[in-house]
């Protein structure tokens, strides 16, 4: 009995788990730099609202940023950036293993 040529597969799985580590360790990257860029943010709103230059509703705010962080949102934004991100690669599986583990690792 002769075993299948597998090396396609091997390859095509390598380059899956890289790419996808690369983008999630990429995507950590980004999500860090947000969170600082709206750190910065809202001290720059709070100083400037303190020194009476402008007023900010912060409860309109809220109002309206909270279904977006909502958990059917936060899922429905990760099943969308999967499908973007896995479109038309026949190595999905490892891309979705490696994205988890650069996300893990960044």
């Amino acid at each position: 009995m002769e075993l299948p040529d597998l090396s396609p597969y091997l390859g095509q799985m390598t380059f899956g788990g890289l790419a996808g580590y690369a983008v999630g360790y990429a995507l950590k990257k980004v999500g860090r730099f947000l969170a600082i860029a709206l750190g910065l943010l809202f001290i720059a709103l709070q100083l400037l609202a303190q020194a009476g230059y402008i007023q900010v509703d912060w409860t309109r705010i809220q109002r309206d940023v909270e279904p977006l962080l909502q958990q059917p949102g936060l899922q429905s934004l990760w099943d969308r950036l999967l499908k973007t991100l896995t479109y038309n690669l026949p190595f999905g599986a490892s891309f979705v293993g490696g994205l988890l583990l650069g996300l893990r690792a960044g």
